[in-house]
């Protein structure tokens, strides 16, 4: 489900995780961003969206050695 998003972040394999986060962000609504009851939501959104990037790190690493 939340893989699907992580190609319309339009980060690469050497981005940081803090960019990550930030693009993840850019996707969410700005009325998702400021609600604070949808905190945990958004904490799991970006914590998904950060194992989906390390996945993908790991894969470009062992082909790129």
């Amino acid at each position: 489900m939340l893989h699907s998003h992580y190609p319309d972040l339009g980060v690469t394999p050497l981005d940081t995780d803090r960019a990550v986060v930030r693009a993840a962000a850019r996707l969410l609504p700005p009325e998702v961003r400021a609600d604070p009851c949808r905190r945990q939501l958004r904490r799991m959104f970006y914590c998904a969206m950060l194992r989906r990037h390390a996945e993908i790190q790991r894969g470009f690493m062992r082909t790129r050695h």
